[in-house]
């Protein structure tokens, strides 16, 4: 079986992209089933094989540039990444099966979305590569357009599409620089970059792959195109599909790009992670919609793997193995975890619209009684969100403060003041995490109904619900034995960085020193639970017999009127008055919010106005100058038509001497 995998996994990937769509057109209710299938194969196959070792396998495979075969490949990176992947895939398959009779129209894109993240996972070259990111960038981008007739989501997907166009540009060019002596990955390792052309390869891979992952400032795109996709295609988006941006970025910068690069390399990752994880998790306390907070807690939990990632390059830098392993372990655990969470949260999401027709917060509610599996699904994975012990959240986080800790060994003041600062950025990052957990479950699942869409909810159908709960088994045994995961990315961690964690992993523990006595999630599950047993015990001694029904507290308010019957909302919390907070000490400064009051005079019969304004600042000073640049360039190009022949030729030979001049400059690089 282990030497089967790379086979039986190609053959999954040939299905997926070459029968998948045209099951979906001709069988419609078979397409989930064999979606399904596949990818519960390939979670076995891909299970059997990091277990036996993760050995590295190659198989050549008939299609290619210019008729040229090309290459696949699977090996302890790649592999760790796959049994994510079909595992989300999995469940999000399940999911897809629950459309009341009526496929979606798009549903034909959603096995070639899969297959082209498979492919991208299973490259073995520069060509298998490109296919498989573009694949996935379109099948994505047709997803993001299913409900094409609305305006936003047209802007969405419009947004999305040049976004993605531009990292399959700086993507192609990143690979062009490394496959100077040849396109199989092979060839580019024994030939890594160096000088200005390593400088460019970094600077495209984390510009232009990061982008698709969502790191800070390109990540404008992902919160409105992870919304507007249907909720098994955004739960694949956010919780696979960012992974595959950032395996792409581990693979390039990692392995492809040499075993040694300077310790400046890891400082765009430092950064651009630091600030995805505040700007994230900061943006998620604010939104309104369900599906726009989780999409933009997913940009503050990329921020945190990135920010793993960048220490573990630094410490290889600085020839400190075990550092740079323990980083890059709490890096592929948080990939694992966050993986599995934000499916189970999508997938979530996706059932709160199926059962009130709404996402937005201010008309959700009292949900823990009327969804209850749905309910119980989210309040697990936002105890992952806010990374709670002992959920699956907990120990990757608790891996990636220790390595931060440990990072004060890189030396120098320079390195210690960074240190310093990375502290106590992931210190407000997680709390502000916290926060938005906290507000998502309190306002959306607790309480009374705000609205008679949340006081009618009902639960999403069985195919919905054995996906959660599925995924909910597979978080449990993440939380409790995160050991077991990172035995799994011993493989990746041996390649990567050519040292092993298995030192500071036990059966039940993990540590970040052989001296350290580390965290053993079993224990903190075990005291937690004898709490909660002993809390329960003391309160049903002291309880008074028989039980009574009183009125619930509208914090000081008068009775509610009788077309209320459910009570008036104005006397709950809600998701802006949480967030007000927040917002005042944090809005402004980092997202330019501001608060203005129209207030009538007296004797004025004009209703109050209270407006609230928020704006990324990715788009204030980035998108925004690009727009006025693409208007420029477009108008000067509507100009072009009305030129002389003269001046036509002028511009043609004009654009072949700087074409003639880029090439030369690639020579030299």
């Amino acid at each position: 079986m282990n030497g089967l995998a790379l086979p039986v996994l190609a053959l999954i990937v040939a299905v997926l992209i070459a029968v998948g769509p045209v099951v979906s057109v001709m069988r419609p209710k078979f397409a989930g089933w064999g979606s399904f299938a596949m990818c519960a194969i390939g979670a076995v196959a891909v299970m059997a094989y990091l277990i036996a070792g993760a050995p590295p396998q190659l198989l050549s495979v008939p299609f290619g540039l210019a008729g040229q075969p090309s290459v696949l490949a699977l090996d302890g990176v790649s592999g760790l990444f796959l049994l994510v992947l079909m595992m989300a895939g999995t469940a999000a398959s399940a999911a897809s099966l629950d459309d009341q009779g009526h496929p979606l129209p798009t549903a034909p894109a959603f096995p070639v979305f899969l297959g082209g993240m498979a492919l991208t996972l299973l490259a073995g070259d520069a060509f298998a590569l490109v296919a498989g990111f573009e694949l996935m960038s379109l099948a994505s981008f047709t997803l993001v357009v299913t409900n094409h007739r609305d305006a936003g989501v047209r802007a969405a997907g419009l947004l999305y599409l040049g976004m993605a166009g531009f990292a399959a540009l700086c993507l192609i060019a990143a690979l062009a620089l490394l496959a100077a002596h040849g396109m199989s990955f092979a060839a580019i390792r024994a030939h890594p970059p160096e000088g200005l052309r390593a400088m460019a390869v970094l600077a495209l891979v984390v510009v232009g792959v990061g982008s698709k992952a969502g790191l800070v400032p390109l990540h404008i795109w992902l919160p409105p195109a992870h919304a507007a996709a249907p909720g098994h295609a955004s739960a694949m988006m956010s919780g696979a599909m960012t992974k595959v941006a950032l395996y792409v970025i581990i693979r390039l910068v990692f392995d492809l790009s040499g075993p040694a690069q300077p310790i400046w390399w890891s400082l765009p990752l430092l950064a651009m992670g630091l600030a995805s994880a505040i700007l994230g998790a900061l943006r998620a306390n604010i939104e309104t919609d369900v599906k726009s907070i989780l999409a933009c807690s997913t940009v503050e939990n990329v921020g945190l793997i990135t920010i793993g990632l960048g220490l573990a390059m630094a410490a290889r830098a600085a020839d400190l193995s075990v550092l740079a392993s323990l980083a890059l372990g709490a890096a592929l655990l948080h990939i694992c975890a966050h993986a599995i969470f934000k499916t189970l949260l999508f997938l979530s999401a996706g059932a709160i619209q199926h059962g009130t027709g709404t996402r937005m917060l201010a008309r959700l509610g009292g949900l823990v009684q009327r969804m209850p599996i749905t309910a119980s699904a989210m309040l697990l994975g936002a105890a992952c969100l806010a990374g709670l012990p002992p959920s699956a959240g907990f120990a990757s986080e608790w891996m990636l403060f220790q390595s931060v800790l440990g990072a004060v060994r890189l030396g120098g003041i320079g390195p210690q003041i960074l240190v310093c600062v990375l502290a106590a950025g992931l210190a407000l990052a997680t709390a502000l995490a916290a926060s938005a957990a906290v507000r998502l479950v309190g306002v959306a699942l607790l309480g009374r109904p705000r609205s008679q869409l949340a006081a009618t909810a009902h639960e999403a159908g069985p195919p919905v619900r054995w996906a959660l709960l599925l995924l909910a088994l597979v978080i449990v045994m993440i939380g409790l034995f995160p050991a077991a995961v990172l035995g799994l990315a011993d493989p990746a961690l041996r390649i990567l960085t050519n040292t092993s964690l298995n030192t500071h992993v036990g059966v039940l523990t993990v540590s970040p020193a052989i001296r350290f006595p580390g965290y053993v999630p079993l224990g903190v599950a075990a005291l937690l639970a004898l709490a909660a047993i002993g809390i329960a015990a003391v309160l049903r001694a002291r309880a008074v017999a028989g039980h009574r029904a009183g009125p619930a507290w509208d914090c000081g308010f008068g009775a509610s009127p009788t077309w209320l019957p459910f009570g008036d909302p104005l006397t709950q919390y809600s998701g802006g008055g949480f967030a007000q907070p927040l917002r005042r000490v944090l809005g402004g400064p980092l997202l330019s919010a501001t608060t203005t009051l129209d207030m009538p005079q007296p004797g004025d019969t004009r209703p109050a106005v209270y407006t609230e304004t928020a704006q990324d600042p990715s788009e204030l000073y980035i998108f925004a100058p690009l727009a006025n640049v693409r208007a420029t360039v477009s108008g000067l190009a509507d100009r072009m038509q009305f030129l002389t022949v003269r001046q036509i030729l002028t511009v043609m030979v004009t654009a072949l001497v700087v074409f003639m001049a880029l090439v030369a400059l690639m020579e030299q690089l």
